[in-house]
This record gives structure tokens, sequence and C-alpha cells, in this order.
């Protein structure tokens, strides 16, 4: 682990995992139209929403597949990890009061790297809305230990 409680690249393994839930609320909506300026109408308008091929309001696809990162910068790494790249395939609509599970599991392992591959999926009772690829890279021991030996050896040398 590391200081701020996630993982470190030498603690990663092959099928590890870890997910969160929430229910898409009313208030999630509009404050992520008004963080991210989609006001697209199919989020905010249910008149206008029952006339499309979705018959009612329907939660913004990146909303539902930002809980994918709050599963890799809580949980698994967990905090320190930073996003190189993720791939997305929104499979089915997510709406108002629906409760989203996402999961995300370690596919490889590049230690040399300290990039972790995961499978990332969004599903709500049991059906996949959202499934997809990310790369994240983590925080290594190694590197920590061997900076703060280096800045000992510095501190050495100075005196």
């Amino acid at each position: 682990m590391n200081p701020q409680n996630g993982y470190d690249i030498e603690d990663m393994a092959v099928g590890m995992s870890a997910e969160t839930a929430k229910t898409i609320t009313e208030t999630d909506i509009v404050l992520f139209s008004a963080v991210s300026t989609d006001v697209n109408a199919v989020h905010l308008d249910e008149e206008y929403a029952q006339t499309t091929q979705f018959g009612g309001r329907i939660a913004h696809g990146m909303l539902t597949a930002s809980l994918l990162s709050a599963v890799m910068g809580n949980r698994l790494p967990g905090p320190g990890v930073i996003y190189v790249s993720q791939s997305l395939r929104f499979r089915a609509p997510v709406r108002p009061g629906d409760t989203v599970r996402a999961k995300v599991t370690v596919k490889q392992v590049i230690a040399e790297r300290c990039r972790v591959v995961l499978d990332t999926v969004c599903s709500v009772g049991g059906k996949v809305v959202i499934d997809g690829e990310a790369t994240v890279m983590t925080t290594s021991r190694a590197k920590r230990e061997a900076a703060a030996r280096q800045a000992l050896a510095a501190v050495s040398l100075a005196r």
C-alpha cells in the first residue's frame, strides 16, 4: 500500500477486483449537466425524451462511466492512481432512479511501467450498460523506497 492507502504496482495481481454502487438521482443528472455543460434535452426534458427511442429521460453516459473512475481512484488501485486510457461501449441506457454497479477487474499487470490494464463494467439489475477497458498508472513501493534512499544519501553527502 502507498501512503494514501492505494495499491502499489507490487501489490497488484491479475483477477483482483473492486466495485461500487450508486443510485443515479435527478440531482446527479442536473449537476452533471452543469459541470459538463452537456444540456442535451434527452437528459433534462422528459417531454422531449419521451419522443426519442428511449421513451424517457436517460442519464449521461459519461456520468455512469464516471463511477468506474470512482472505483479506480478510491478502491483499486486506489489513491495515487492516474488514468492513462479508457475505452467504453455504451450498451443500454441508465435512467434516473437506476442503481449502477461499477466493477473493475485486473486483466494485466505491467510492473516495469507501473501500468495496470483493467476490465471495466457498469451494470443495472444484472444487465451490462457499459463495458470497456482501462489502463492506469500506479504508484510503486520500490520507486518510492529508491527515491528515499537517494534523498538520504544526498543529505549524508551534504554533511
